[in-house]
């Protein structure tokens, strides 16, 4: 009785070749989801920030709104420097130079308004820095007050029409929103009519 062996096969090593295939690919789609999730979180709070500077905008907008209709609006004058909250608010003869408008700082007679701080329980105003951190906001909210002149005899009414530019930033100073409005104040009247505004924001 004959008995034949075979030399046992040589290893050529294809299971280590594959299994370190099937690793680098592993690698690489870890690594790509792990890149996926910082851009989301990126763009998350962009536009957490692009949210909180429109918030701002709108609400020297409105504040700016109020002015008009609490009291008679003062007569316009020639713009030229920025004033506080602490001072008194201007009604320009003077419009934004279009290309100026989404540069607030460069507004020729904007007013800085800083509103309450929501969150808080003792009426301080918002939380202004331009060290970025929780909560904080890059710079105060500015409106610009420009009349417009008398409404036209079309709109049946005896009013003034003034145009309402507002600007805010929110962590940093990449992330502004402007917000524009027309308003109408009738003499006589306890308020005025908001008229359909446009928006821009940058983030």
């Amino acid at each position: 009785m004959n008995l034949h062996f075979r030399p046992p096969a040589r290893q050529r090593g294809m299971v280590m070749i594959s299994a370190l295939l099937l690793l680098l690919v592993a690698t690489i789609l870890a690594a790509t989801m792990f890149r996926s999730f910082g851009t989301q979180e990126k763009i998350a709070g962009n536009l957490r920030e692009k949210e909180r500077a429109m918030h701002a905008a709108v609400t020297a907008q409105q504040y700016a709104e109020y002015l008009l209709q609490s009291a008679a609006p003062p007569a316009p004058v020639v713009c030229n420097s920025q004033t506080d909250s602490t001072g008194v608010a201007v009604v320009c003869s003077n419009p934004i130079p279009l290309l100026s408008i989404p540069n607030p700082e460069s507004w020729p007679g904007y007013f800085r308004y800083a509103p309450p701080d929501p969150a808080s329980t003792t009426g301080q105003n918002m939380n202004v820095t331009t060290t970025p951190g929780v909560g904080t906001y890059y710079s105060k909210p500015v409106f610009y007050i420009f009349d417009t002149g008398p409404a036209p005899a079309s709109m049946g009414v005896n009013g003034e029409i003034y145009r309402i530019d507002a600007a805010a930033s929110g962590g940093t100073a990449d992330t502004v929103a402007v917000v524009e409005s027309t308003y109408l104040v009738v003499p006589g009247s306890t308020g005025g009519g908001g008229g359909g505004g446009d928006t821009a924001g940058g983030g």
